[in-house]
């Protein structure tokens, strides 16, 4: 396993991972561990950004914590592996849901029960402010995106893309494959949080029927 420590500003330290296990990892051994004056950690593909109070946590302590943490703990037991699941209720009728379980060798049935099974968890945020990508160790599909991206994908469209998982939070352009929609409001601006799904988080799709 390989880590890099990388200077990333005034307030903010970037380390590298070796990939997405690494970082999920990572994640959970520093919120397990993090110190006053912690102000975010940001998890990526294959990176997660320590971003600090400097007046409270200078960088050069921050980097000792994050090496500390990284060789000497134990592995985490903490809120992250724990933590009641967030239920997202969606209505499996995406456009793409017959031709994604047709390619997977499942019946369109099977496919929406295997999804709304799996114990999923949010890896890290990208693409859009509240787009989750998440990821499960029950989800072992590896599910092509469209060859070309549609210029309008509804918000809270529930889709599949590569080993992901995740839920438009607003309508925006978007190569995920659809495989049903979700009513819970996944971006409030307003909230606190904004986010309805935190890196970190873990997330059970519920099915539902009905309008």
């Amino acid at each position: 396993m390989t880590r890099r420590i990388l200077p990333s500003g005034a307030s903010a330290l970037l380390v590298e991972c070796d990939g997405l296990p690494d970082v999920l990892a990572l994640h959970d051994t520093l919120s397990a561990t993090a110190p006053a004056g912690v102000v975010e950690l940001v998890p990526a593909a294959r990176t997660v950004l320590v971003s600090v109070d400097p007046a409270m946590l200078p960088l050069e302590s921050a980097a000792s914590w994050i090496r500390r943490a990284t060789t000497d703990a134990p592995p985490p037991t903490g809120a992250a592996g724990t933590a009641e699941p967030v239920i997202v209720p969606v209505r499996y009728d995406g456009r793409d849901l017959a031709e994604v379980a047709d390619e997977l060798g499942l019946a369109p049935d099977e496919l929406v029960a295997r999804h709304a099974a799996a114990a999923w968890r949010v890896a890290f945020i990208g693409f859009a402010p509240g787009f989750a990508y998440l990821v499960s160790e029950d989800w072992p599909f590896d599910v092509p995106r469209l060859a070309s991206p549609r210029t309008s994908v509804p918000a809270g469209a529930v889709g599949l893309a590569g080993g992901f998982s995740g839920a438009y939070p607003r309508s925006s352009p978007g190569g995920w494959r659809l495989i049903g929609r979700a009513d819970a409001p996944l971006w409030d601006a307003a909230a606190q949080p904004p986010a309805l799904l935190a890196p970190g988080a873990h997330v059970r799709f519920e099915a539902v029927t009905g309008a």
